[in-house]
């Protein structure tokens, strides 16, 4: 019978980052956590207020278990508990295995898994554990429509959360999922580009993030098109479409599309 309501096996970044944004849904005690490295687990329950298990309590005491190990580990790990899973499914206790691994369906964490087990598949972004993430989620036929409300309401307080085929998973990753580090890049060479200016470092980068969000958040408020925006901003012979064509000359739009691609690319041969 299940005792905790969710479990983290493998606390690193993203499972750590998702645990953060769980804990403001899930009552601390009712999670369970994980780690290869033990240490990781300790510093992350001490901060949040989680419990700490192992592996084996985590298969066999949780109702979600999230795992979060990298892809080139997961069958070892999942073939340790071939046996519990199997218990479970035996017995009818209801369970669910959320996987964030690149390149890994489904098909492949039921096979690891040895059974079919209800699986719901998610590809999350860093900022999911200060909710303002972008999560998305596919499920398998063996999870109920119950527990994927159930999950949605789980991650409530990571930001947004899509339900999507799964055969659109590695094209949204490459660019969710990936994006943050390219978000981070723009940031940080804006920042650069107003120290070279004359500007303070501390004021360049707070004025950069906060133009990033106020931008984002116009897009996904008003509905425009991003480039009716850009073009509302660009007055004729002025200052903005001057940087503007400072971009275009240096390929700004070709190698944030080269980013995206070049990820999904690898994800697909992983």
């Amino acid at each position: 019978m299940a005792i905790y309501k969710v479990g983290f096996i493998g606390c690193g970044n993203m499972g750590s980052a998702i645990a953060r944004a769980v804990v403001h849904t899930v009552d601390p005690p009712q999670i369970l956590l994980a780690n290869r490295t033990a240490a990781k687990a300790e510093a992350l329950a001490s901060e949040i207020g989680a419990d700490i298990g192992t592996n084996e309590e985590i298969a066999r005491q949780c109702t979600t278990i999230f795992l979060g190990v990298k892809p080139q580990m997961m069958e070892e790990m999942l073939e340790q508990l071939w046996d519990i899973f199997a218990e479970r499914m035996q017995s009818g206790e209801r369970f669910v295995l959320v996987t964030m691994a690149a390149g890994l369906a489904i098909a492949d964490i039921q096979r690891m898994a040895g059974e079919s087990c209800p699986v719901i598949r998610i590809m999350p972004n860093t900022p999911v554990s200060i909710g303002k993430g972008m999560t998305l989620a596919c499920a398998s036929p063996e999870v109920s429509e119950e527990e994927v409300q159930e999950f949605r309401e789980m991650m409530s307080a990571s930001g947004r959360l899509d339900f999507i085929s799964e055969n659109l998973i590695d094209a949204a990753s490459a660019l969710s999922g990936c994006g943050p580090a390219y978000v981070y890049l723009f940031i940080e060479a804006l920042a650069d580009g107003a120290v070279e200016c004359g500007l303070p470092r501390a004021k360049a980068v707070e004025y950069a993030c906060q133009t990033l969000i106020g931008s984002a958040s116009l897009v996904l408020e008003s509905g425009s098109h991003p480039g009716a925006l850009k073009d509302a901003v660009c007055s004729p012979g002025g200052t903005t479409i001057a940087g503007v064509h400072a971009l275009e000359r240096g390929g700004f739009r070709c190698a944030a599309m080269d980013a995206v691609k070049a990820a999904y690319d690898k994800t697909r041969n992983m």
